[in-house]
């Protein structure tokens, strides 16, 4: 059976800047996209995107005819879910309330008439079902996604021993080690939640990990580092400093000294040298930020969260972030002082103020930044870029209008 993830259009444009450039089951929370997810518990050869056109390209919906399970891209599964979702009989559909979770249909290129109507046979969940709705649930979310991954993926298997006789070990039983793992005088501390180092991974001297943590395919995790819980790291990935209950998307390094806290940064980002985040207001109040939906800051409910950062973004050294930021897709940010807590895709500037980053100076930086992991910037990388350059000029005319 076909297995088709679709995007809700009810939940989509509350992910952004991330679901600018993919669809909302290639977030990943814990060790695993939502996709990744999905394709291990169901035990499927492979998943296909029903995204946005522009996107289609580079995450393809594959056989969009006969039948197929389609099934929300932003719900996170666990063992009960799945279970329901295989007893799916044809024509049959799963809510929780309102939300369509995932449905048994004969003809799949009627996914859009059945978000809009329903089918006539329908059942509702067991129990609640995670679903995530908003940017910073992707870190609220992280330390259960990441024990359920480590769950998922480490069952019936052992791991690789930790070899380095300098390196300090917590709750051995906790920590997974894929092939090629290289561990040097680092501490290990799994008590609290487990550890996953995946294959080729690196943790260099003096790192101290706690905890729930994911450290994915041939990511480092830099000399001295303090890793503080509810951590991931995605493929390909630096991480230096301190970091806590934060995401790194993937092929993204934050190599150096500097905090960064319940924060998510996109793919193909850096943070210089010293680049710090705030996850807390002063007066401990609710936390502020932009809605590209509603185009105005919206309350999180949240205390702590830090900053929300789009694909292809970079920042200086010494950038500091005020609580709650959200960057877009394409910016560069640099020079002293605080930057706003709104900055549009491709803008470039900082504190004294942004300029359109035009796109052609875009892709000279994405073209070098890709080429140093053997990944192209090819026709379908630089549509995506014009299609949300194109989408986003509207927030840099307010930009300039609202300064």
């Amino acid at each position: 059976m076909h297995v088709l993830l679709f995007d809700d259009p009810a939940i989509r444009p509350h992910l952004l800047p991330f679901t600018f450039t993919r669809p909302v089951a290639a977030l990943r929370c814990g060790i695993l996209t939502l996709a990744e997810k999905w394709q291990h518990r169901l035990g499927a050869a492979s998943v296909g995107y029903l995204t946005q056109p522009y996107l289609q390209a580079k995450f393809p919906a594959g056989n969009v005819s006969g039948p197929a399970l389609v099934i929300n891209g932003a719900v996170c599964p666990d063992e009960l879910l799945i279970r329901q979702v295989q007893a799916l009989r044809p024509g049959h559909a799963l809510y929780s309330d309102d939300l369509l979770v995932a449905a048994h249909v004969a003809d799949a290129s009627l996914v859009a008439e059945l978000i809009q109507d329903g089918l006539p046979e329908t059942q509702q969940v067991a129990e609640p079902v995670a679903v995530i709705k908003r940017p910073w649930q992707l870190f609220l979310f992280n330390g259960v996604e990441i024990r359920r991954d480590f769950a998922l993926l480490t069952q019936g298997r052992t791991s690789q021993p930790v070899n380095d006789p300098h390196t300090i070990v917590y709750g051995a039983e906790n920590i997974f080690i894929e092939e090629g793992v290289k561990i040097r005088a680092a501490i290990l501390n799994a008590e609290d939640g487990p550890i996953y180092l995946g294959k080729n991974s690196q943790v260099h001297e003096g790192a101290i990990i706690k905890g729930p943590l994911a450290l994915c395919e041939g990511s480092h995790i830099n000399a001295g580092a303090k890793m503080r819980g509810d951590n991931t790291v995605g493929p390909h990935s630096k991480v230096g400093g301190e970091v806590g209950n934060s995401i790194l998307l993937g092929y993204s390094n934050k190599g150096h000294d500097g905090y960064l806290g319940n924060s998510v940064i996109g793919e193909w980002c850096n943070l210089g040298a010293d680049t710090n985040t705030s996850n807390l207001k002063n007066n401990y109040a609710s936390v502020k930020i932009w809605s590209h939906v509603a185009s105005r800051f919206v309350d999180t409910g949240q205390t702590f969260c830090g900053l929300m950062m789009g694909d292809h973004s970079k920042c200086g050294i010494n950038t500091m972030f005020n609580t709650g930021t959200v960057v877009g897709v394409g910016a560069n940010i640099f020079g002293a002082g605080f930057p706003r807590t709104f900055i549009p895709s491709f803008s470039w500037g900082g504190a004294a103020g942004f300029e359109t980053f035009k796109l052609p100076k875009v892709a000279e930086v994405a073209e070098r930044v890709m080429a140093r992991r053997a990944l192209p910037y090819n026709e379908v990388e630089q549509g995506i870029m014009k299609t949300v350059f194109e989408a986003t000029a509207k927030d840099r005319i307010w930009d300039k209008e609202k300064a």
